[in-house]
């Protein structure tokens, strides 16, 4: 329902003007006359009154959001209802959306961006301690007052979390919801972080990472695709932020922030160091089997294989080898005895722990005179064998020889085999890394889980190489890394760039042209050249001519037709008509029409100003017009006007440019018989973009016979009129 300005609502909120219209509602500028205060009134639409079940969750989720109340959170004062008309009345926020802000500026600097998005945080983790979720984080629903700060807004279709709302149905704006929203699944506050992670890509970034030609092919690319690095984009985000952002929009949620209050002391972390490694990571414990966690099925079956290895090793050949009487036979009976389940063995009795103490001396000693034995033995051996290699014979010798070089060899098969008995050894606790850059993303993924080694994908844009193919591994083939750890891949993207080629662009108007160059992220420039071949109008080439990545220049070359014959055109300034005349039959143009004004500078009968500028090339034969003096007229009256006004350059620039610098300009325009003109008011002049202008004009001189004209403050720096205001003129006797 539309509402006039002046309506009355409940005998109290007086209708100023309509401010904005949202997909189920129309949102008005208001007066509260009984708090004598001002207010944003949302209304909903007529359209969806008559649904009673619409209109009762429209009034439920503006109570759930009526609770809270943060710095960071538009206010909500009242939920009404008046005949047909369904309201809500909330706190009116001076400024303007993130979503215009951004599309303002193009893109924001980054520490900027920290500070905005940091609000919106603190305003998200309130709600969400309050057990609501947003549903619907976007820029659109975000504030930025004139004093900077920065408003979550819109609850609209937030709700308060419960058995019955936790599997709800898909809510949000498709290009900034949630894979697990995408899908219509569980969606919790982890949702909101994701859409949170959209937005600080967008503010950085100019652009969502995300689009397509229906809402269905962009939520399958949520669900499927993963976010571009926003520094491809914009080389000034910093590492930190970039984590940042992507972790807040991985696809798990359990892979996300778990709350909002992570994500503000990374961002605080970030605002403070451009790169710090622990902003964005994971926390990893120094002992990692110091804490309690789950075992894979992989580290169950490595364990289970080395149990069962180390059992084979200390079982006996036979049953029957194992003693029932003497030494140890206490020993070997305790192991024979298996634990009950829940239960425990029993301890042995004290005599029988002295017994085994005996039995372990006794076999020390027993171990230590077969030491002593075999190092007699094997002195006595090599002494009586190096003293008879004093009688042995060359052949002796040679046999001898021949026995020490097999004892040699045997020697070094008994090394070679210990060598790999330690390499088996270490096998189970390290891997080879194998050679993968050439290999699929599936193929080399296969090849590190048979190696239980786990993959971590990183996308790069190659222009060489195929997309979905392995360009780069961070460990070197045949390195040894430790199994069960992640291996960072850089999996090729593809090319970033479009193929100009096949766009078809030789055979289509230049209008048509430039449309599709600029939506398909390129930026196009036109540059005119003459054809003798080439229609006029008609695209004669351009360049590049195969591909351009986003955000290049294409210059498209248009056809200005057969080169002709021009001349310049003489300077005619303070000639008299006659003169004027001569000169442009000189030059083989054509006096176009004369006209006739006063003028104070230039005597009475010398030109004026002429049609076309001096020195500019024009056709042979072309008309040139001229205007001649008729003298100074005496001024009989003048027109004035004045203007009061403050204007916030803040408004213009945002929160977070306090520091900036520009030059404001201050002129009047006006149309003075057909044509535009400015005056210049005041000089231009350096101020902060968060100066309040005050603007005091008592007397401004408009032109004579113009009754109206527009102030206008104007941005120098950026070449961007802020603002205007209309003034109108009183005709003044002098």
């Amino acid at each position: 329902m539309i509402l006039k300005a002046g309506t009355m609502l409940q005998d109290r909120y007086e209708i100023l003007e309509k401010i904005g219209s949202g997909g189920m509602s129309d949102v008005y500028k208001a007066k509260c006359h009984k708090l004598n205060r001002l207010v944003a009134i949302k209304v909903l639409k007529a359209e969806f009154t008559d649904d009673a079940n619409f209109v009762s969750k429209f009034k439920m989720e503006a109570q759930a959001a009526a609770g809270l109340s943060h710095p960071n959170i538009v206010s909500i004062y009242d939920v009404v209802d008046e005949g047909d008309i369904h309201f809500i009345v909330m706190e009116l926020v001076e400024g303007i959306t993130l979503k215009s802000y951004i599309t303002k500026k193009g893109r924001l600097d980054v520490k900027e961006a920290i500070g905005i998005a940091i609000q919106v945080a603190q305003g998200i983790e309130a709600a969400h301690e309050q057990h609501i979720i947003h549903r619907d984080i976007k820029p659109q629903n975000m504030l930025i007052s004139m004093d900077g700060k920065v408003k979550v807004a819109d609850f609209g279709i937030a709700r308060a979390v419960s058995s019955q709302t936790m599997n709800s149905t898909v809510v949000g704006s498709v290009h900034y919801i949630s894979p697990e929203q995408a899908r219509g699944g569980y969606s919790d506050e982890r949702s909101d972080l994701y859409s949170l992670g959209i937005t600080m890509f967008e503010m950085v970034t100019g652009r969502v990472p995300f689009g397509g030609d229906n809402t269905v092919t962009v939520a399958l690319a949520h669900l499927e695709e993963p976010i571009p690095l926003p520094s491809l984009m914009n080389p000034g985000v910093t590492p930190s932020f970039e984590r940042i952002i992507l972790k807040c929009t991985e696809k798990k949620p359990e892979d996300r922030y778990k709350n909002a209050a992570e994500v503000i002391s990374d961002l605080r972390r970030a605002l403070l160091n451009a790169d710090d490694p622990q902003v964005g990571a994971e926390i990893l414990k120094e002992d990692p089997l110091s804490e309690t966690r789950p075992i894979s099925r992989k580290e169950l079956d490595l364990i289970k294989t080395r149990s069962d290895g180390q059992r084979e090793q200390k079982k006996p050949r036979n049953p029957g080898e194992w003693r029932e009487t003497g030494p140890g036979h206490e020993e070997n009976q305790a192991r024979k005895v298996p634990e009950g389940r829940g239960g425990r063995q029993k301890a042995p009795s004290r005599q029988q722990d002295e017994d085994s103490e005996t039995t372990q001396l006794e076999k020390v000693l027993t171990g230590l005179g077969v030491v002593a034995a075999l190092l007699v033995v094997v002195v006595v051996i090599v002494f009586f064998s190096r003293l008879g290699g004093l009688f042995t014979s060359p052949s002796d010798k040679g046999t001898t020889e021949t026995q020490a070089s097999r004892e040699t060899e045997t020697d070094g098969e008994r090394e070679t085999e210990s060598e790999k008995e330690k390499e088996t050894t270490l096998s189970q606790k390290e891997v080879k890394m194998p050679k993968l850059v050439g290999d699929t993303q599936e193929e080399a993924e296969a090849k590190l889980d048979a190696l239980d080694l786990t993959m971590q994908v990183v996308m790069k844009n190659s222009d060489t190489v195929e997309k979905g193919v392995v360009m780069e591994q961070a460990d070197a083939p045949d390195s040894v890394v430790s199994r069960y750890s992640k291996v960072v891949v850089t999996i090729s993207s593809g090319s970033d760039k479009i193929l100009l080629s096949e766009l078809g662009i030789a055979d289509m108007t230049l209008e048509t042209a430039v449309r599709l160059l600029e939506a398909k992220g390129l930026k196009a420039v036109v540059v005119e050249e003459t054809s003798e071949d080439v229609e006029a109008g008609k695209i004669v080439r351009m360049e590049p001519e195969d591909k351009a990545a986003l955000g290049d220049s294409v210059t498209l070359y248009v056809s200005t037709g057969p080169e002709v014959e021009v001349t310049p055109v003489p300077d005619l300034y303070g000639k008299t008509e006659n003169e004027a005349a001569a000169l442009l039959t000189e030059a083989g143009l054509l006096t176009g029409e004369i006209s006739r004004a006063h003028d104070a500078s230039v005597p009475a009968g010398q030109v004026i100003s002429q049609g076309i500028e001096k020195d500019t090339d024009a056709e042979l034969g072309t008309a040139v017009d001229l205007v001649v003096s008729l003298g100074p007229e005496p001024p009989k009256t003048q027109f004035l006007a004045s203007l009061q006004v403050t204007y916030p350059l803040m408004i213009s620039f945002g929160p977070g440019a306090e520091s900036s610098e520009v030059q404001i300009l201050i002129r009047l325009k006006q149309t003075v018989n057909g044509k535009v003109t400015y005056t210049k008011l005041a000089e231009p002049k350096a101020y902060s973009a968060s100066t309040m202008l005050d603007i005091r004009l008592d007397h401004i001189r408009g032109a004579d016979g113009v009754s109206t004209g527009e102030v206008e403050i104007v941005d120098l720096t950026n070449n961007v009129v802020l603002t205007s205001y209309n003034v109108n003129f009183v005709e003044t006797e002098v």
